[in-house]
């Protein structure tokens, strides 16, 4: 049993920044192989994420860590965590 004061577990995904030109917003997507039911082949999937960034550093092309956090705005619910590695320019 939970106590009150006590969060749940936040997931945490990681993913490739494909857009910047926001303020402090970036735009994740986080892509996943997933089998096929019936024939068993193997199908790409990706997910994208309008994802909070406060100080602006992240740049198209970093791979990143995200976090679920509370809605900040419409469509914005994760919030960066930390680059994992920086694009090649």
């Amino acid at each position: 049993m939970r106590s009150g004061n006590v969060r749940g577990r936040r997931k945490r995904v990681i993913g490739m920044v494909i857009g910047d030109k926001m303020q402090k917003t970036i735009v994740v997507e986080v892509a996943c192989l997933i089998k096929h039911v019936k024939y068993g082949k193997y199908i790409k999937r990706s997910t994208i994420y309008k994802t909070h960034d406060e100080n602006k550093q992240a740049r198209v092309g970093d791979k990143v860590e995200i976090i679920e956090t509370r809605p900040l705005s419409k469509t914005k619910t994760t919030q960066l965590v930390r680059i994992i590695e920086k694009a090649k320019r």
